[in-house]
């Protein structure tokens, strides 16, 4: 499919999604909200891509929410109950948006070159992995314009960062520097520019296209579980799991290409075939 507010693209099992916006800083528009989470959950129900890189065009990774969602007095209508109760739905529809990407069964890597702002920074949370530039700051500018960040920041920081930290970044409105974020665990790892940090994500996500697919998707299946669960239920889930996707034939090929010094030949997961959706 053709989208308007960003490209997608594949190489094999690694596909892409590129914010093409550089003129307008890459903000988000009604459209990308509509769109974003469609695309990643049609990569997920198809069953062949295994990494999903985020990236950006330009000098900024994004400014967040555009200017035209928060002019469209038809989205934001709160004078009345029955306006506040459509507008807690749509909201809630903004929030799944990026919650497409920790439902994606396959590990998503958000390549940031430049700052990164307001609903850029919800939408990192989401992310499996972050790499940035030395130019990549971040800031949740919510806190700067009268509001608060409420599509995933403020959930998903905390278990992220120490969650002093995480307040203190969303009380005060103040820009994260990327070497701050690097030593806090924010980001994985800060390159010298754009074509550095592009080549360094490209070969981390082929490391995770090599190994066998279903034991990524549970390990993602776990890590998500684990953060939101304590460790007892945690481990009860993981057998479960476990039991669910144990593949002697992965086992059997991983063992074998590492003795034989070659990738291993794994299976893609099985598409979704989601009732009324799919022919």
């Amino acid at each position: 499919m053709t989208y308007t507010s960003f490209n997608l693209t594949n190489d094999g099992p690694i596909a892409r999604i590129t914010l093409n916006r550089p003129d307008k800083r890459n903000t988000m528009t009604p459209t990308f909200w509509a769109e974003l989470p469609g695309a990643v959950g049609q990569l997920s129900d198809d069953g062949a891509t295994r990494v999903l890189i985020l990236e950006a065009e330009g000098p900024v990774f994004t400014a967040g929410m555009d200017i035209s969602v928060f002019t469209d007095p038809n989205a934001l209508g709160t004078a009345d109950a029955a306006l506040r109760e459509s507008f807690m739905t749509a909201a809630t529809a903004l929030q799944d948006s990026f919650t497409a990407f920790e439902r994606a069964r396959f590990p998503v890597i958000a390549s940031i070159q430049g700052p990164c702002v307001g609903g850029g920074v919800d939408m990192i949370c989401a992310c499996d992995m972050r790499f940035g530039t030395r130019d990549a700051w971040l800031r949740i500018e919510e806190t700067n314009i009268g509001m608060f960040a409420d599509v995933g920041t403020l959930q998903r920081l905390p278990k992220l960062v120490p969650e002093g930290i995480a307040r203190e970044l969303a009380y005060t409105g103040e820009t994260l520097s990327p070497e701050r974020a690097e030593t806090i665990g924010l980001y994985n790892g800060v390159l010298e520019d754009t074509e550095a940090l592009r080549a360094h994500v490209g070969r981390i996500a082929e490391q995770i296209a090599s190994k066998a697919p279903l034991a990524i998707s549970g390990t993602k299946r776990s890590f998500l579980y684990a953060r939101d669960h304590g460790v007892d239920d945690s481990l009860s889930h993981a057998m479960t799991l476990q039991a669910a996707l144990w593949s002697t034939d992965d086992i059997m090929e991983a063992i074998t290409a590492r003795g034989e010094k070659r990738e291993g030949n794994f299976r893609p997961l099985a598409p979704v075939r989601r009732m009324g959706r799919n022919k």
